[in-house]
């Protein structure tokens, strides 16, 4: 009765917002004017969003659907009025003057002298000396000692383009219509000033002794600095000194300090810095890629030349190797989500699902599928073992690790977090479904498996007392293997079969019959007169080239992972458990944890929470199922029968995690304790001794 209730006070928003071409996934909550509910629909206004436009709208309402990947980051450019000061600053030209803003000897100007200052000053002040002594290159060599100054301290200075009378410009040897016309402005450079001052002679002094030593030397700034991401208003300064002020006429290049009370400066600004560094450039992104995403890109490119040209460890170890392809991984996973996302926003429903339930787990997947391969070809269990490490690893961190760190950071800013504790608790049924559904051979084994043990030791001295045995396990393959074959196996492929059945009964669930539990309600999205059109970052197609792109460059980097990851298993005193459930698991999930905390700090704890139990979740019912049909078809070492300890491990963590989230409420406290419970895990995977077969 309450829904039904709760469906018709909601349906007036629903014809509502339909008519303004804004289509919200099942809106809740009361309508404008609307007298007060009872108590039976209290529960109706539980998440109300707002959206630019209704690309935005989609991928908003897409994050609350049940096996859709969850988004962080806008698809589409935001309208310049809509962002803050903070993030207007970091676009802001160099060009703008401003007025009094307190004293320029800051730590972040102090460090660019340190850094940077202090050596391009004494590199342009002797380029000054060298095109002092050619004579033909003094103009340019006056311009680069006034320039040694600038680049010394340039925070309160600017570089002006100055006016050159039309009678000197005459003198110069500009072309004119009469001589065959000014070259078209496109063919130009941007410090096109006229044939003539192409064809002085001190000019090609110029471009062959001065500019190429100082273009390089800007460039290394502009690298550097860029990769540093807070000082990016230094690689902004770089670039424009490269590209603009060493290639303007020496005349026209004017360098001066800003008096607070002289008039506005006639003539154009080319260069006027007042800070070298802004602790806000995490957000900046371009094209609607995070700065952080691109930084890392050069490193998906090193790793895979450093991986297939070195294959005999000649220039680097097959450590360093590992940690590259490890750390490739993050940046194509962040582009790998932010394609998904994009494509789902711009499709329909069902173009949406199936680019996430084919592409949601690729990046788990490729590397899993690479590792058993390699197993197979040297015919090591071990792979194996690291394989069903790396994927309880997953389960446990997405359960207790991303909620819990969610929960800590979120609680910080927000004393008490509530969150939809309904839609929690279908995610919680369908975990405690997989689990029970991936353990059930392995509980099947335990109980009709014969215990094997290495070596046994009497303790008591006595043939009938007590013995110590180590190494045991329980064999499936006694009797030439009947139990596996003729009971365990069919178990498999049954569990198998039915866990991407019941999947798919869950996505039925959330996202047709029951979709109002998840209680959204999108608002001011698509409204004609209030926001502008959206212009999306990436097209379907681009984004549909990225992701495949994407997706080999992470197969790849997984091959090159499996390929190197051997010393680190035989050599290393650590526990291979413990490598495979935090390194190999988690590396990965490092945009998902980000997209969390990000939605944890603005107060939506149901996104962070369905974040880890969406991936929990798709493990179980996707990736171990995929495992299973690829050991079909390509025989290995991979059984869905896991140790005692990955047993407990999971279990446990579920029931904590369902226990928690009963409430719809939580704080920091909780967070703490799912966190240092995942810990104490770690703990106890880190001593214990090696799987069998490492």
């Amino acid at each position: 009765r309450r829904g039904s209730l709760c469906d018709r006070r909601c349906s007036t928003i629903n014809n509502d917002l339909g008519e303004l071409g804004c289509h919200p996934h099942r809106p809740r909550g009361p309508t404008a004017g609307a007298p007060p509910h009872s108590e039976e629909c209290e529960s109706c206004a539980r998440t109300t969003l707002t959206a630019e436009n209704a690309v935005e709208a989609n991928k908003l309402s897409n994050n609350y659907k049940f096996g859709f990947k969850k988004w962080k980051s806008h698809v589409t450019a935001r309208p310049w009025e809509d962002r803050s000061e903070i993030v207007k600053e970091l676009y802001s030209d160099l060009t703008a003057l401003r007025g009094p803003a307190g004293s320029t000897v800051t730590c972040g100007n102090v460090l660019y002298l340190l850094l940077f200052g202090w050596w391009l000053s004494l590199l342009h002040g002797l380029v000054a000396v060298v095109m002092f002594l050619t004579v033909v290159g003094a103009p340019h060599g006056r311009l680069c000692w006034d320039l040694a100054g600038y680049f010394l301290w340039p925070f309160g200075k600017v570089i002006q383009k100055v006016e050159v009378p039309k009678s000197q410009e005459a003198g110069v040897g500009e072309s004119s219509a009469l001589l065959g016309g000014p070259t078209p402005r496109r063919w130009r450079p941007w410090c096109w000033e006229g044939t003539g001052y192409w064809r002085r002679v001190g000019t090609t002094a110029w471009l062959c002794l001065g500019y190429p030593v100082l273009a390089l030397s800007h460039g290394l700034v502009c690298v550097t600095s860029w990769l540093l991401i807070v000082t990016i208003p230094v690689a902004k300064l770089s670039a424009r000194s490269a590209a603009r002020v060493l290639l303007l006429p020496p005349e026209r290049v004017l360098v001066r300090r800003i008096r607070m009370t002289e008039v506005p400066l006639e003539g154009e600004v080319i260069l006027c810095c007042y800070r070298a560094a802004n602790p806000y450039y995490y957000k900046y992104s371009v094209h609607g890629l995070n700065v952080f995403a691109i930084n890392l890109l050069p490193l998906v490119l090193v790793t895979l030349l450093l991986g297939y040209l070195d294959s005999h460890n000649h220039l680097s170890s097959s450590t360093l190797k590992f940690s590259l392809a490890l750390l490739s991984i993050m940046p194509l996973s962040y582009y790998i989500g932010m394609a998904i996302a994009s494509i789902s926003a711009q499709s329909t429903f069902a173009v949406g699902a199936v680019v996430n339930a084919t592409f949601g787990s690729v990046t788990e997947l490729t590397f899993y599928i690479s590792a058993l391969l390699k197993g197979s070809r040297e015919g090591s269990a071990c792979y194996a073992e690291v394989v069903k490490s790396a994927l309880t690893g997953t389960l446990v961190g997405c359960v207790l690790f991303i909620p819990g760190l969610c929960m800590v950071i979120g609680g910080i800013r927000h004393q008490e977090q509530r969150f939809n504790s309904r839609s929690a608790g279908v995610s919680s049924a369908l975990l405690f479904l997989s689990v029970g559904g991936v353990f059930a051979p392995t509980l099947f084994s335990k109980v009709y498996g014969k215990l094997v043990c290495g070596e046994c030791h009497n303790v008591t001295q006595n043939p009938l007392g007590h013995y110590l045995c180590h190494n045991c396990h329980f064999d499936l393959m006694d009797n030439n293997g009947t139990l596996y074959y003729s009971h365990v196996q069919p178990l498999v492929y049954t569990v198998s079969l039915l866990l991407p059945a019941a999947y798919l009964v869950g996505l039925c669930f959330t996202l047709k019959t029951h979709s109002h539990i998840y209680d959204i309600h999108v608002s001011g999205c698509h409204m004609p007169g209030h926001h502008h059109s959206a212009v999306v970052h990436w097209s379907r197609w681009r984004a549909l080239v990225i992701l495949l792109l994407s997706t080999l460059c992470m197969s790849a980097c997984a091959d090159l992972a499996t390929e190197h990851i051997s010393p680190i298993l035989t050599n290393s005193t650590i526990s291979q458990y413990f490598i495979g459930v935090t390194v190999l698991a988690m590396v990965p999930e490092l945009p998902e944890i980000v997209n969390g905390i990000q939605f944890a700090l603005q107060n939506n704890l149901s996104l962070s929470i369905e974040i880890g139990n969406c991936i929990a979740v798709q493990v179980c019912m996707l990736q171990i199922p995929i495992l299973v049909l690829f050991t079909i078809f390509y025989p290995t070492n991979f059984t869905l029968v896991f140790s005692d300890l990955h047993v407990y491990a999971s279990m446990f963590s579920v029931v904590l995690m369902n226990y928690t989230f009963m409430d719809g409420k939580c704080d920091y406290f909780q967070g703490t304790v799912l966190v240092m419970v995942y810990f104490i895990l770690l703990a106890v995977y880190f001593f214990a001794p090696s799987p069998s077969g490492c």
